[in-house]
């Protein structure tokens, strides 16, 4: 149903303030007045709006539960639903983390019509269009909304690409791609004449969807702000979020459709397989536990009745692979487009294709159509030169990138980063997705690398795939491309790094980190953090650790966690598993696990700290406590010195190689 033209908001507005009595006065009932003096607060990211166990509901339920992980912890159930506001307006960075779109759908199922915030990351803006949630970083809207105006329709479409602004009038993106896929509607065609193009734009061109009841693909060339359907490659989805996403398909389009094109969608149990493990008395009394046992059953009859292949669960607990390392084990290739329900989908850009993170109903409309929407991004180019130096890895190159002012105030947002110069060459395959991985860390739409003879040597050896057929696959930028800016980092500079709790953009160098901070947990796991080149730093330091008769101190618990089967036995094949255990850390299967509060590692009390590889330390991301990011080596470093630690406590004055293996870290199992 398509929008009224003029819009009034007669509910109350919602400032969510850093001081918190001016917040805790507001939801008590007393309506405030607008003082752009009064600091409002950043960086509010999904996970404090739906922290994970709310999202093991999926329906009108969530706006009972909207907020409810707020720093501040003024908001509990039906807080924000029963405070009668139509307008919530926050400071920069609305919406940063992960993709859930549970968050938006939160704020509309406790009756929120409009998000105001000074900036808005790239899926939450798009996930909220999607289901008719009005955003606007416009303020002077708040006083003309105090006074009754009505609001014409345009100020929240105008300065949209065309295919959004569409959407924003339609009411929501099923309503749109109903009249597109009829040719009711269509996006306008690309008319970009031939021009020098970016690694990302060569593959969104070759991939544009010229006609949606023909399908035909490809467009001589895109640029920036280019608005347009892309056909993908690879789908996948989780169990956090396919049971929501099949709802939403079944209500757009009825019981009996289909996914097209099967055998190119894929569902992965890996985020929730240790929850019971670590789920509270509170939250089981609650039915928690078998509400996110219903999501992998129903996400199970979703695979099932559409023939998709299921990554499951696998004896002894935990899963085949995480999702991320999976599709770069097994599905991504140079040049595809891969839209995935997950923020770090982005990972995948290692392998020199465009793969990004998208929502439920992004996801519903993809099984059917293939199609996802793109607004071609602006790219950020990152000139890597030098070497790194011992004791220094990926992790602190993006903690490093993340702590500039540029990406601190929001500019990454929505952007492609893209990492390339002669520093690569010495950076192998895992690490380099370290980089793509946290790209979205940056507000980043994705992260790339243009694929090169690694990557070719790395799927032939792994699938076996020719090495002529994986070359000719491969996509490279011209030498003239357009960049909306270039940062050269020189790789010998840059230090090892540690992020304050709170956001991943609060690195500081441990040169000057001089504080003395007593852990309790040391993680070792997730996407970013469970790769093969991560089990060799891993080992590499504990190894070093018992040669000097240490291991794991006295208090402190320390888990590795594996991203996939195939990273499990490249470690045992070369002894670290008998070199965690001898040093006292636990070894577990895959699943994203204690980075999103789910399982071992996560965090049981406020009181405790965590040093973690994961990619992101949102407050109550990984339980209540506090959580400081790391490389692999001073994760393992800090859980044998009991506190945050350097590599070189350990490993010495020059830090030796993350590696004592000949083999390089890209190298895995050849395919059979």
């Amino acid at each position: 149903m398509t929008r009224p033209e003029r819009i009034r908001f007669p509910g109350r507005i919602l400032f969510l303030t850093e001081d918190l009595d001016l917040l805790r006065r507001q939801l008590e009932g007393e309506d405030i007045e607008w003082d752009p003096q009064v600091p409002l607060m950043n960086n509010i990211s999904t996970d404090e709006m739906t922290p994970g166990w709310v999202c093991f509901y999926y329906d009108e339920t969530l706006g009972r539960y909207s907020m409810v992980g707020l720093r501040g912890g003024l908001f509990g159930k039906d807080t924000l639903k029963n405070g009668g506001f139509d307008v919530v307006v926050s400071g920069l960075s609305k919406g940063c983390g992960s993709s859930r779109e549970t968050a938006p759908y939160s704020e509309v199922a406790a009756g929120v019509k409009l998000v105001i915030a000074k900036s808005i990351e790239k899926i939450y803006g798009q996930n909220a269009q999607n289901i008719g949630l009005l955003t606007s970083t416009d303020f002077s809207l708040i006083p003309r909304i105090r006074r009754g105006e009505e609001i014409p329709l345009a100020e929240f479409s105008g300065g949209l690409d065309p295919v959004s602004a569409d959407i924003v009038r339609a009411g929501g993106l099923f309503e749109y791609n109903k009249r597109r896929m009829a040719g009711a509607v269509a996006p306008p065609p690309v008319t970009t004449p031939p021009r020098p193009m970016t690694v990302v734009e060569k593959i969104l061109a070759a991939h544009a969807v010229r006609d949606a009841k023909t399908g035909s693909l490809g467009v001589p060339a895109v640029a920036p702000g280019d608005s347009l359907f892309v056909r993908t490659d690879v789908r996948f989805s989780h169990e956090y979020v396919t049971p929501m996403a099949d709802s939403l398909f079944r209500q757009g389009l009825g019981e009996h459709a289909a996914v097209s094109e099967p055998e190119t969608v894929h569902t992965f149990r890996d985020h929730l397989t240790y929850l019971g493990e670590v789920m509270s008395d509170e939250k089981r009394e609650l039915g928690l536990l078998e509400h996110a046992e219903g999501l992998a059953t129903t996400q199970a009859a979703f695979a099932t009745r559409h023939g998709l292949k299921l990554y499951g669960e696998v004896e002894g607990g935990g899963s085949e692979a995480i999702c991320h390392n999976a599709v770069v084990e097994d599905l991504a290739l140079p040049g595809m487009v891969v839209c995935g329900t997950d923020s770090h989908t982005c990972m995948a850009g290692v392998l020199g294709c465009f793969a990004f993170g998208v929502g439920s109903t992004d996801m519903a409309n993809a099984w059917y159509t293939r199609d996802v929407r793109v607004r071609v991004p602006d790219t950020i180019h990152f000139d890597l030169r030098g070497r790194l130096r011992p004791g220094v890895t990926a992790k602190d190159v993006m903690l490093h990138i993340l702590s500039q002012p540029f990406f601190r105030t929001s500019n990454g947002i929505g952007r492609a980063l893209q990492f390339a110069g002669p520093g690569l060459a010495s950076i192998p395959l895992d690490e380099r997705a370290t980089l793509t991985n946290m790209a979205v860390e940056a507000g980043g739409f994705t992260g790339i690398i243009e694929a090169d003879e690694i990557v070719v040597d790395f799927l032939h050896r792994t699938r076996g795939i020719p090495v002529e057929q994986l070359r000719g696959l491969l996509v490279t930028g011209d030498p003239d491309a357009s960049y909306l800016d270039t940062f050269t980092i020189d790789l010998t500079e840059v230090p090892p790094m540690i992020a304050t709790p709170g956001d991943p953009r609060n690195g500081v160098p441990l040169s000057i980190f001089d504080e003395h901070v007593k852990i309790d947990i040391a993680y070792g796991g997730s996407c970013t953090g469970g790769k093969r080149s991560d089990m060799d730093m891993y080992a590499a330091v504990l190894e070093a650790a018992l040669a000097k008769g240490m291991r794991i101190a006295d208090g402190v618990e320390c888990i590795i966690q594996y991203g996939s089967q195939q990273i499990r036995k490249y470690a045992e094949d070369r002894g670290y598993a008998a070199i965690f255990e001898a040093a006292g850390a636990r070894i577990i299967n895959p699943s994203c696990g204690a980075c999103i509060n789910a399982g071992p590692g996560a965090s049981r009390s406020a009181e405790q700290v965590t040093v973690s590889a994961q990619n992101r330390n949102f407050a109550g991301r990984s339980g209540p406590g506090r959580v400081y990011l790391a490389s692999p080596l001073t994760v393992a470093a800090s859980a044998v010195m009991g506190r945050i630690a350097a590599p070189h406590e350990i490993l010495g004055e020059p830090a030796g190689a993350p590696s004592k293996n000949p083999t390089p870290a890209y190298e895995a199992e050849p395919a059979t």
